[in-house]
């Protein structure tokens, strides 16, 4: 679902997204293609296997000299460029409302389906200026945080 999704963000730009795997859980393989293929960067979907393996993805990525964005921010503490994903506090909060909500009786198939209203913008700059780009001040100014 991710995947697709990026897919149609990219398409409304002029632009196309590839999907590479990597069953060995090296990364090296799917990240050398993309550096061959020349492709303008990389997005990677949200997997606790990114975040255990967070290291090693930053400097394999750092090694293809492709901007990445990531779901997690512990990559971007690690070196990565950015990353952008819910707001992980308010989603738990939600949850603890939805247990408190069952809890008193509801029941839980008429409680409402919600989706993430607030989101994390981390920046890191040491990656930013390693790949020789610009962050328009506006993006900066968005960010929840910037990492110098």
């Amino acid at each position: 679902m991710q995947f697709e999704a990026a897919s149609a963000t990219a398409a409304s730009s002029a632009r196309h997204c590839v999907r590479y795997g990597s069953r060995t859980w090296t990364f090296g393989g799917a990240l050398e293609r993309a550096r061959r293929e020349k492709l303008d960067g990389l997005i990677f979907a949200s997997s606790p296997v990114f975040t255990a393996n967070a290291a090693r993805i930053v400097e394999l990525v750092q090694a293809t000299g492709l901007p990445a964005t990531h779901e997690g921010r512990v990559l971007v503490e690690r070196g990565a460029l950015m990353s952008y994903r819910p707001n992980l506090n308010e989603i738990f909060q939600r949850a603890a409302s939805y247990v408190d909500c069952i809890l008193k009786g509801s029941k839980p198939a008429e409680l409402p389906i919600e989706r993430p209203t607030r989101f994390e913008l981390v920046i890191n700059m040491k990656a930013v200026k390693a790949l020789g780009l610009t962050v328009p001040p506006s993006l900066l100014a968005r960010a929840d945080e910037v990492i110098e």
